[in-house]
């Protein structure tokens, strides 16, 4: 059974020996390494990339879509030019292998769409996506630009954050109807800061939130411990005034998860009793929270409440009429979908859709990725998110072992015997809140949000280090 889950996971991929036979790889790859070598600005290739990587993600909430488009079409084309002129061996992972095998299945879904204009609109901003996650694999391997561009989006999260906050001291009015107009939270304030959406903020705070609780536990001093503190506090009270049910879902399984990774990571000091009991009596504390702030706080409860009113709520009404014309739209294209992207789907969806019930997107992450690439995508997806998931944990449980164990003092990497396995954790984390909102909402296809999506997912590709690197391995030791 292990041989299986071995095999599904790719875990022992011999990666490094295909790369190396690989003809159309060794073609590809270092073709410009001599123009590389004479290039003055090209010597500072991996600082000119994070420095796009932090532009894009410290504008993205600010500016216009358009403008996010311009720059991560950059960093994409910056990929392409390190990739030509790699003085290397480029790292490719499984996690690079299921996406790209995610990317094909989205270009045959494009040329068998039945509106292939508007599906080839949406595969070229997927492509854009996965380009830019090639990007951001590529420059997080370093720990000090991983921890640097972390550190950027927690700061601007912090600006999106206090402004949040800040909009709901002042009772701002909604942009939209976003609450029942019959309910008792009908003029509840809703704060949503520069991204115009709460459920769209409630989603952008979710990485905020778990990677500030990691840099509790990563930065140094208690000047920036307190900043940390800060941070997550503050992201926190405005994930609260979002009133985004969605995201509180997110947030409570991104918690959970959080939680038993820290354990897991801190077992091994524990005397017997609590390696037993501080999970239970942790994740039983934080239930008992939970219950009491429902009970004690009422338009929390209130709001909790109206999730389980069924059509009794005018917004999960509307959700379970787009999820019902959805099912239609997937019961007729199953195998391979419409094509990706919300122009394909405003196409085909107003002759599955009710009256008056206009969407545009299935509401759903699992059901958009089904109706846009049918049940090969979505299991593509699924393998890709479990071969993800599986390839943080056993970085995890690697550099675990090499802190806590000396017989493993020596083992040469950059990320062990280090606080970078707390980034790991919290990305693991990110991914799994991520997946709980996305369960009943679709704003993970906003480039804001969706570039953290992809975010999570480098920053654990980055990790991965074939038996060839770790033997010749020289990097300098990070935070």
């Amino acid at each position: 059974m292990n041989s299986v889950w071995q095999q599904l996971t790719m875990a022992n991929l011999p990666l490094s020996q295909w790369q190396s036979g690989s003809y159309l790889l060794n073609w590809a790859i270092g073709n410009a390494r001599s123009w590389r070598q004479s290039s003055w600005l090209m010597q500072w290739a991996e600082p000119l990339g994070f420095g796009l990587l932090a532009l894009t993600f410290g504008m993205g909430p600010f500016v216009n879509n358009a403008l996010v488009g311009v720059l991560m079409g950059a960093g994409a084309a910056f990929w392409l030019l390190l990739t030509v002129s790699d003085d290397r061996a480029i790292v490719l992972t499984p996690i690079h292998l299921l996406v790209l095998l995610y990317w094909g299945i989205a270009t045959v879904a494009t040329a068998m769409s039945p509106v292939k204009a508007a599906a080839f609109t949406g595969w070229s901003k997927l492509t854009l996506y996965l380009l830019f996650f090639a990007l951001m694999a590529r420059i997080l391997r370093d720990p000090r630009w991983r921890s640097w561009l972390i550190a950027v989006y927690l700061n601007v999260a912090l600006i999106v954050s206090f402004y949040g906050v800040r909009q709901w001291i002042d009772k701002v009015p909604p942009l939209a109807t976003w609450n029942d107009p019959t309910s008792t939270q009908a003029n509840l304030t809703r704060v949503y800061s520069f991204l115009g959406n709460p459920n769209l903020l409630g989603s952008y705070l979710l990485p905020a939130i778990a990677f500030s609780a990691a840099a509790l536990f990563v930065w140094k001093g208690w000047g920036t411990k307190l900043l940390a503190l800060t941070i997550l506090v503050v992201n926190c009270a405005c994930l609260r005034y979002t009133d985004s049910r969605g995201a509180w879902i997110g947030f409570v399984a991104l918690l959970v998860v959080f939680l038993v990774l820290l354990w897991y990571w801190y077992s091994p000091l524990m005397p017997r009793f609590w390696r037993t009991w501080a999970l239970p009596l942790g994740l039983g504390g934080l239930a008992g929270a939970l219950i009491l702030g429902v009970a004690l706080v009422e338009p929390l409860r209130d709001r909790i409440s109206s999730m389980f009113v069924g059509r009794g709520d005018s917004s999960n009404n509307f959700r379970i009429n787009v999820w019902t014309a959805v099912t239609h739209m997937i019961r007729d294209r199953p195998i391979i979908g419409i094509g990706p992207g919300n122009t394909a789907f405003n196409k085909v969806y107003p002759l599955y859709m009710k009256p008056k019930f206009t969407a545009l997107s299935a509401y759903s992450v699992l059901l958009e990725i089904t109706v846009e690439t049918g049940f090969i995508g979505l299991m593509c997806f699924l393998w890709l998110m479990t071969v993800t998931v599986n390839q943080g944990l056993s970085q995890i449980k690697k550099m675990r072992d090499a802190q806590f164990n000396s017989s493993n003092s020596q083992e040469a990497s950059p990320n062990l015997k280090s606080n970078q396995a707390f980034w790991l954790i919290g990305a693991i984390a990110t991914l799994v809140g991520m997946m709980a909102h996305g369960f009943v909402d679709t704003v993970w296809y906003r480039p804001e949000v969706n570039m953290l999506w992809w975010l999570m997912v480098a920053i654990i590709a980055s990790f991965y280090r074939n038996s060839q690197q770790q033997q010749d391995s020289a990097l300098t030791e990070g935070e």
